[in-house]
């Protein structure tokens, strides 16, 4: 899998993991149905600890872009294949924005919900 991390970002490593992933599925190297590598194997290959990479595929579960499916592994779903790319850049883009500016993210999270009329 190409990710590679950026040891001088301020983005933290499992982030930058999470970003990846949803990018090459965005992209369509990842296509709908693709299985991630095992977390011990991507921890290994990457040099992070297993929890670094279980932090990520947790948080790509939870936004709907991976389900875990037991044995079988974790494959990438329908929903992160059709993720524009250009949107994955400008969520990252805005929480390191928020982020430099010091902005909580449950603020920054309220602020998005303002700027898109949804409740909160």
């Amino acid at each position: 899998m190409d990710i590679h991390l950026d040891a001088d970002s301020p983005v933290p490593p499992y982030e930058q993991v999470r970003l990846r992933i949803a990018e090459l599925a965005a992209d369509g190297a990842l296509p709908a149905g693709a299985k991630l590598p095992p977390v011990r194997r991507l921890a290994a290959d990457l040099g992070l600890a297993v929890n670094t990479v279980a932090r990520a595929y947790r948080e790509l579960e939870q936004g709907g872009l991976v389900e875990t499916r037991g044995r079988a592994g974790t494959v990438v779903t329908a929903r992160a294949a059709r993720t524009p790319a250009e949107a994955q850049r400008a969520a990252q883009r805005y929480a390191e924005t928020t982020r430099n500016l010091g902005v909580a993210p449950e603020a920054a999270l309220e602020l998005v919900r303002a700027a898109l009329q949804l409740p909160g």
